[in-house]
């Protein structure tokens, strides 16, 4: 029986009808080196992610990519979320890693006072039957780097020349692409609204030229910054232009960001993680501030399996 009380996305907005993103509250990581309370261990932790969720969506990409599959087991939520939050529900939206139903109910046994939203992705720790971390940037690193000695086909994710140029950009596409949709489509203050819309269309814009001369953000080869950014390029048309009304441009009329992101799409078992019908159910029946109808949008007119023709731009 879940004693879970759910949360809304009213306590995310400011006085001023801004969206302020709550903070996560499980920072945890794990180590290989006995310098937290969580060691390496294969088979100890789990994913519970929601293939609506791009902030989940970066966290199995990264576990495809790696050949974590054998390490980490994961448990999907269905995608429709009412006020009791995130909800296993059986079948294809089963919990594999313990007998709660609803996702705040991990929350409330990792802290019995949690009264904030529970958001995935996790990162549980079957063991001890608590959360290691709900912050999905530490997650997607800690697979690629803390999780690296467990993968069956680890990919380098963060190259140390580059480092702090991609910490610069994650923070910056974090801030003005990631969540700026949100701020955007959450927004109930108009100013406020064309104010984050401007910001959004602005980093678009920016990566856009950026990719006229190379095949992905930092060269030849995708990095960190390139799996944050793809989940909203790829939901970006069917979800974000209608639903949160950042509707100046259309990713596929962006002459250079469209074939990266077919690119993207189309890197090996990338396909396969985006659920286009969990995306769109997702989203437009559980914002009924946003959709009061509830009625799904239809597909755009769009094919991510398109030839890109980003090859010519490797050196």
């Amino acid at each position: 029986m879940s004693s879970a009380t759910g949360f809304s996305l009213d306590q995310e907005a400011a006085d001023d009808g801004s969206f302020k993103r709550q903070e996560s509250d499980f920072r945890d990581w794990v180590s290989s080196d006995g310098s937290t309370e969580y060691p390496l261990e294969p088979g100890r932790y789990h994913l519970f992610v929601s293939w609506a969720c791009p902030w989940a969506h970066r966290s199995i990409i990264v576990r495809e990519l790696m050949g974590l599959e054998d390490a980490i087991g994961v448990s999907v939520v269905n995608p429709y979320r009412d006020k009791r939050g995130w909800e296993f529900t059986g079948g294809e939206y089963a919990n594999h890693a313990s007998d709660f139903t609803l996702l705040a109910d991990a929350y409330k046994a990792t802290e019995p006072d949690f009264g904030d939203r529970a958001s995935t992705p996790v990162l549980w720790d079957t063991e001890s039957d608590e959360i290691v971390s709900n912050e999905s940037a530490d997650v997607l690193r800690m697979l690629h780097t803390t999780f690296k000695p467990l993968a069956q086909h680890p990919v380098e994710l963060y190259p140390q020349p580059l480092r702090e140029e991609i910490d610069e950009l994650n923070q910056r596409t974090y801030d003005s692409l990631n969540n700026a949709v949100y701020k955007a489509g959450f927004s109930t203050n108009q100013e406020v609204y064309e104010r984050e819309g401007d910001g959004l269309f602005e980093m678009l814009d920016e990566l856009d030229e950026r990719l006229a001369d190379r095949r992905f953000l930092f060269g030849d080869e995708p990095v960190e910054t390139d799996w944050r950014v793809f989940p909203t390029l790829v939901r970006f048309d069917a979800v974000y232009n209608i639903h949160f009304k950042c509707s100046r441009r259309k990713v596929s009329e962006y002459e250079n960001l469209w074939p990266y992101t077919r690119d993207l799409y189309q890197q090996p078992g990338v396909a396969e993680t985006v659920r286009m019908d969990d995306i769109r159910r997702h989203y437009y029946t559980t914002h009924p501030d946003v959709n009061p109808s509830g009625l799904i949008a239809v597909m755009p007119d769009i094919d991510f399996t398109e030839p890109h023709g980003r090859e010519r731009l490797d050196s």
